[in-house]
């Protein structure tokens, strides 16, 4: 794999290297995340086509390998991020879309990388083999035969309503010793971002949360002020929308009126082949 390029970056050169340095060669500079203060620190990471869709929704090309094209440069960034963290959260149907053996590890998303990246995790940072797979869904609508919940040293948590842990009771939940449920009341099963990062906090000690979807899950996030940086690879092909289409943007769920929609701040720009890599930082509402 050809070295990312950076075109454009605000990252202090003063501030010492974190990134080993095969890593930083291959992602074309420094990897650093600020500090997390009384909540995580919570970016998020999605690839879009150039007109904004995020997901084709079609049986077997829903993820977002189809919108990249399994570009090489977007799986590395997302090993490198999942590398980072010390969760990553994703929706109930996110991880279904992924593939039943997809696990929400760096070296799953990018093998050829996976030494490098483990050894970033444990001697770099001083972290566990993994991060925390948190998979939401307010109803329990859970496939438990995924990967994720079958495979040692991965460490699932379930967050969702009273309800949906009745529901994850029937299907067996309580044989799978390593999968964890918590429960956090909700009205028609639509869950509080807010209790979730509150939750992954104080339970798990969740420093650096890594949002990887879906769409509505985001939204939420995003409508609670709880992003405080966004990755988004841009890849270069049109998938339009027909009137009435289901093709999801970034964002669904909630709209925001001009005074008060969320401004980012560019932090950086790279690019690899025709592919974008954007990251942003929150400045707020206008």
């Amino acid at each position: 794999m050809a070295p990312i390029r950076t075109l454009f970056e605000r990252q202090d050169p003063a501030v010492p290297s974190v990134l080993p340095d095969n890593l930083r060669r291959a992602y074309g500079g420094d990897l650093q995340f600020a500090s997390a203060c009384r909540r995580p620190h919570v970016f998020g990471n999605f690839v879009s086509t150039l007109d904004g869709v995020v997901s084709y929704t079609i049986t077997g090309k829903s993820g977002g390998g189809t919108i990249s094209g399994f570009d090489q440069d977007d799986r590395f960034i997302m090993g490198l991020l999942r590398a980072s963290a010390d969760a990553v959260i994703v929706g109930a149907s996110t991880l279904q879309e992924a593939g039943s053996r997809h696990l929400l590890t760096a070296r799953s998303v990018n093998p050829s990388s996976g030494e490098a990246y483990e050894y970033y995790r444990q001697h770099v940072l001083r972290k566990l083999v993994h991060p925390i797979s948190v998979i939401v869904s307010g109803s329990g609508s859970v496939d438990l035969e995924q990967a994720t919940f079958r495979t040692p040293g991965v460490r699932p948590v379930i967050i969702t309503t009273e309800a949906g842990r009745e529901q994850l009771r029937k299907k067996g939940v309580e044989r799978l010793p390593s999968t964890a449920v918590r429960v956090i009341p909700a009205p028609a099963m639509v869950l509080s971002a807010s209790a979730i990062v509150d939750l992954l906090w104080r339970e798990f000690d969740v420093h650096l949360l890594l949002h990887e979807g879906g769409p509505s899950l985001f939204g939420r996030f995003v409508a609670e002020g709880l992003v405080d940086e966004f990755f988004l690879t841009i890849a270069p092909q049109l998938a339009g929308r027909k009137p009435g289409s289901r093709r999801p943007g970034v964002i669904e769920g909630v709209e925001f009126l001009p005074e008060g929609a969320p401004w980012l701040e560019l932090f950086s720009v790279k690019q690899g082949g025709d592919h974008l890599y954007l990251r942003y930082t929150s400045c707020g509402p206008a």
